[in-house]
């Protein structure tokens, strides 16, 4: 048995998802209002989190479109629509949190980051599982 036999589809889908993820997160650092690679890079922690939340969150829906999807041009179209799923659940949850939020994401206020990630994770999990039909 050739145990490297799925190394060419592995070195072409993997760099894909990789790079779907990475231009969710460059949309993602766009926009939020607070900067938040600055406040990450500054400990806050509530930054942090948020942020890991959305990313672990959208790499939940590319890793399902990988699983489901029956070709890369398939991958690329609905890890774009993942992504934009995505960033509307960020808008939802920052309406629901408030006018005040920016404030409390440079604050460092944990609570707020918890939400974000909880609410991106959601969002994630419900995106992931409703692309498979």
């Amino acid at each position: 048995m050739d145990h490297l036999a799925t190394l060419p589809a592995f070195l072409t889908w993997f760099p894909l998802c990789a790079l779907l993820l990475a231009a969710f997160a460059a949309v993602y650092i766009r926009v939020t209002p607070w900067a938040e690679l600055r406040l990450i890079r500054a400990g806050n922690v509530a930054a942090a989190v948020s942020f890991s939340g959305a990313i672990l969150g959208y790499a939940l829906v590319v890793g399902s479109v990988m699983l489901h999807a029956v070709s890369r041009s398939d991958l690329i179209i609905w890890g774009i629509v993942g992504l934009v799923v995505q960033i509307l659940a960020f808008f939802v949850a920052r309406a629901l949190l408030g006018g005040d939020l920016d404030t409390r994401m440079e604050e460092g206020q944990l609570s707020s980051g918890i939400m974000l990630a909880s609410t991106s994770l959601a969002a994630g999990v419900l995106n992931a599982a409703t692309m498979v039909f």
